[in-house]
């Protein structure tokens, strides 16, 4: 089959524009103060684990939409934030913090509605409680949506050998169950993983996995537009990605445990986390390896088109959730995702 022309390259494919996504979302600087403004300051947004101010006068620094915000623990228990010394909203769910710098958002439940429905099992007994054992930040160079999309993108399994090994033949393709909510959130179920099949994991203990899960389950939800919770059975992540401008990214992961639980136990959720997901793992190096080959494509013009055509009836690696995810960004921006900068 011949090649296609260079002078062919600006052109758009041949495809409905639901299915491409233009290389200027990642890189123009009108597109990132829309950002700025329309979404990541219109939303709720994902601050820390209640767990991380403990005590009342417990404090912690956040930073959300090139501002510093100020989360701190009240002398009632209660928890608020401050931006630029003015209050701001706050609430939480399963103990998970949320602000919003928009004064006039709707609430939080109404925000995330169902969207955390796969981890109602986990957060569900009152009488077990989470904490935060593991914390570390970095910058990536590239878009901060480079970094969300390698959660959203399951394709991108293949550009890992542990997924590869463990995740992608441990269960049918058809047994995955994707879904898309409103306000832009999705979620991932039916997924499994066989740690035998690695052979520096091994089989996990059936006793050490979270409520509700076994320890093969693995459960994703992406929250619009900037946080993921990742289970897989006997340990939870959360990301959240703060872009600094469009080419550079701090994000930011925290593991989880179960507070009160043994040393033993603690230890293994904490080699469990870093096996996958600590900086030094087998998949977050790599995914930053990823969103900053993607910045290299698209950040500088080369590449000027991403193809999110894949259709496999909402399972497998199906872009149906790049393409809900990109369908919230361009109703929150006002700017359709395959044409933004000439609509």
């Amino acid at each position: 089959m011949p090649s296609r022309p260079f002078r062919d390259r600006d052109r758009p494919p041949n495809l409905s524009a639901e299915n491409y996504v233009s290389g200027q979302v990642y890189r123009d600087a009108a597109v990132f103060q829309d950002e700025l403004d329309r979404v990541l300051g219109k939303v709720w947004h994902f601050a820390c684990h209640e767990s991380e101010v403990p005590e009342p006068g417990d404090r912690r620094s956040v930073h959300h939409a090139l501002r510093s915000l100020t989360v701190m623990r009240g002398a009632d228990r209660g928890i608020t934030c401050m931006a630029d010394g003015r209050p701001i909203r706050t609430a939480t769910r399963h103990g998970l913090v949320f602000v919003t710098l928009d004064d006039h958002a709707v609430s939080l439940d109404a925000f995330l509605g169902d969207s955390l429905q796969i981890f109602d099992q986990v957060f569900g007994d009152p009488a077990i409680e989470y904490e935060v054992f593991h914390f570390h930040r970095g910058t990536v160079n590239a878009n901060w949506k480079a970094w969300q999309e390698t959660i959203v993108d399951l394709y991108h399994e293949f550009m890992h050998v542990v997924l590869r090994t463990t995740q992608m033949t441990a269960a049918p393709m058809a047994a995955r169950d994707l879904r898309v909510y409103p306000n832009g959130h999705l979620a991932i179920g039916g997924l499994k993983a066989d740690y035998n099949n690695y052979k520096a994991y091994g089989a996990r203990d059936a006793s050490a996995a979270f409520p509700g899960l076994t320890v093969n389950d693995a459960r994703f939800t992406p929250l619009f537009p900037d946080t993921t919770i990742i289970t897989r059975g006997t340990v939870m992540r959360i990301d959240t990605v703060t872009p600094l401008d469009p080419h550079r990214t701090i994000v930011e992961s925290r593991g989880l445990g179960i507070r009160g639980e043994s040393a033993a136990d603690r230890r293994m959720r904490i080699r469990h986390h870093n096996d996958y997901w600590g900086p030094f793992g087998r998949n977050v190096p790599e995914d930053a390896f990823a969103a900053e080959a993607c910045e290299k494509a698209f950040g500088n013009g080369a590449a000027r088109y991403q193809i999110i055509a894949r259709d496999e009836g909402g399972q497998g690696q199906d872009d149906l959730m790049l393409r809900a995810y990109y369908k919230a960004w361009s109703d929150m921006t006002g700017r359709p995702a395959h044409s933004p900068c000439n609509s």
